[in-house]
């Protein structure tokens, strides 16, 4: 009787111990961000560039939690508080270098951020004032997400 109370203790721990095993979640792989051509959008409308171009990583709140966040291995910036962080006044001039990729970032040292002056440069067909706009009004937009 104790050799069968026993075995079946045995059992249930066994039983037990496996059940508890795969209630765990599986483990995660991290996120992946999948690079996909540029889209034409409109050079006019610097809502619409930031809506297809940085709402992936920045969110569309422009806080830094978009659906790509996680994957970055630097969290992107949160975009409402830079004029914040110069006083109050918006360094609208860093912005566009940053845009164009001509500006020093840490976060921008594996280019997990396009360099998006090539990138208008290549659907704007070369056209400089078509891409200076384009920067222009995304900056424009970008001030306009500014914390109060």
């Amino acid at each position: 009787m104790v050799r069968k109370f026993i075995s079946l203790t045995v059992i249930l721990v066994t039983v037990s111990a496996f059940a508890a095993a795969q209630e765990k979640a599986p483990a995660k792989t991290p996120p992946i961000v999948k690079h996909v051509p540029i889209t034409h959008t409109s050079p006019t409308s610097g809502k619409e560039m930031f809506e297809n171009y940085c709402a992936v990583c920045h969110g569309k709140d422009a806080k830094g939690a978009g659906p790509a966040a996680p994957a970055m291995k630097i969290a992107p910036t949160d975009l409402t508080v830079l004029a914040k962080k110069e006083g109050g006044k918006y360094p609208a001039a860093h912005v566009a270098a940053v845009i164009r990729g001509q500006a020093d970032l840490a976060s921008h040292g594996s280019k997990d951020m396009p360099v998006w002056g090539p990138l208008f440069s290549s659907i704007s067909q070369g056209h400089d004032a078509q891409v200076q706009q384009r920067v222009a009004n995304l900056v424009g937009y970008i001030e306009t997400l500014q914390a109060k």
